[in-house]
């Protein structure tokens, strides 16, 4: 009978959680999309969706995994009332843990890449030549595999070390050590001559430009950034209150979580907005903001290629935390439901893995001319849109369901679970709006998606 691990300390827990939530999109799609929306004015509507719809999905994860001791893939069938068919759904949680990696792993290969270019000098290059640097990178398969398996090799190992010695222990010194780097490279990109322009671009509310953005615009990428930040839906939070003590209520923990990735979110901001504008650079969304102009600011700083090295070694902390958190759930999977040792689930999902990044991988060199949705498209554009746009909408509607209605575990279970233990208790007027109006909101967002894509 497979024994269920604990982490060692509730530090452990928050910055683990938080490693998962905290990603590329906080770094590198946040801070644009704020200052596109008029700064201030995005942020109040991004924290009021954040508080709203990502927070009370959090929670529900959390639960479902304290309660039941389990994964998604095997906590729904424990909780379930007898009869049901809740189950059915627990396989979403690995296959949208896997898709997820195949694209994210080679993405965190890129940021290891590109701290070995900035130690070596690769970037230190006339600014017309850094795009070629980048797409060469990209046109070449057997430099991203070598990456991916560095990315792949070492966060598997950390996964086999156990989830104490292991994975609590790395990613503990990893988040402390990217909140170190980030508070310090926003203090040198804030105190950059011209920095306060930038300063006031992403944080000053401009009301004109959000309007010129579009309102509507505004509020669904709020709601999107808010929804996609924490990771919820499919899973990856639920292993982590399986594996947590029921000492602290789940409410204030996932407030705590909640308030990290936000600050880590507008950090990244006060880094890349500063430095934009010290530089006379217009920021753009995306990789080109990342790869093509960050590197050609560095190239332009005084000791340009230090900051330049600690920046991409921050990069690739918020992909490796989340690499690693994502794993766990999968090894947790064949763990619990087949019980297999950490050694064996290890060793069988790094092969497995190794071989899913290649499609995403190929995608930008030999499969280029498979082009999904349309010119400019790839694989990882496909894989991306079946975990964003249907994965997670969908997987945070069944959590809902499941959690507030009396068909599933329901209410009393759910906020049973969620107020044990010291801390901030769940509000149960809320029970309402969870159970009518949030549900409904989900399914906004699904067909949001479909009709920004396809119409």
């Amino acid at each position: 009978m497979f024994q269920r691990e604990q982490l060692a300390s509730r530090l452990g827990f928050v910055l683990l959680s938080a490693g998962c939530a905290i990603g590329l999109g906080n770094v590198w799609r946040f801070p644009y999309i704020t200052g596109k929306y008029g700064g201030a004015v995005f942020l109040v509507v991004y924290l009021l969706f954040l508080l709203f719809v990502g927070l009370p999905v959090l929670i529900m994860e959390f639960s479902v995994g304290r309660a039941s001791r389990r994964n998604m893939a095997h906590a729904l069938e424990k909780l379930e009332p007898k009869g049901t068919w809740w189950h059915k759904f627990g396989i979403m949680s690995p296959i949208g843990n896997y898709i997820l990696m195949m694209f994210y792993i080679p993405i965190a290969g890129w940021m290891l890449c590109y701290c070995w270019f900035m130690l070596n000098g690769t970037l230190a290059v006339p600014t017309e030549q850094v795009p070629a640097v980048f797409g060469g990178m990209l046109g070449n398969p057997w430099l991203m595999l070598f990456w991916s398996v560095v990315v792949s090799a070492s966060c598997f190992a950390i996964c086999a070390m156990g989830l104490q010695k292991g994975v609590e222990r790395v990613v503990k010194i990893m988040m402390l050590g990217l909140l170190i780097i980030m508070v310090g490279l926003a203090a040198h990109s804030c105190f950059l001559e011209g920095g306060s322009r930038g300063m006031e671009f992403y944080l000053k509310p401009d009301f004109g430009r959000a309007m010129d953005a579009g309102f509507m615009a505004l509020v669904n990428d709020a709601m999107n950034q808010a929804f996609f930040t924490l990771s919820v839906g499919m899973g990856s939070m639920c292993i982590f209150g399986s594996y947590l003590k029921k000492d602290r209520s789940l409410t204030q923990e996932s407030v705590i979580i909640v308030a990290l990735d936000t600050f880590v979110a507008l950090t990244a901001g006060l880094i890349i907005f500063p430095a934009c504008f010290a530089f006379n650079v217009t920021p753009d969304a995306g990789p080109g903001l990342i790869f093509v102009t960050l590197p050609n600011i560095f190239n332009n700083m005084a000791m340009g290629r230090l900051w330049g090295f600690l920046f991409f070694v921050f990069m690739s902390a918020a992909a490796l935390t989340t690499v690693i958190a994502v794993l766990e759930n999968i090894i947790a999977f064949f763990m619990d439901g087949y019980g297999w040792s950490r050694r064996k689930a290890t060793v069988i999902n790094f092969v497995a893995l190794t071989l899913l990044t290649l499609p995403c991988i190929l995608g930008f060199n030999v499969w280029s001319g498979f082009e999904p949705f349309g010119k400019g498209s790839c694989v990882l554009d496909l894989e991306d849109f079946i975990i964003s746009n249907n994965i997670l909408p969908l997987g945070s509607f069944l959590f809902m369901l499941f959690c507030c209605h009396r068909y599933g575990w329901g209410w009393d279970g759910f906020v049973t679970e969620a107020d044990e233990g010291k801390g901030m208790k769940f509000p149960r007027f809320l029970r309402f709006y969870l159970t009518w109006i949030l549900p409904v909101v989900f399914l906004f967002i699904f067909a949001q998606g479909y009709i920004q894509k396809f119409f």
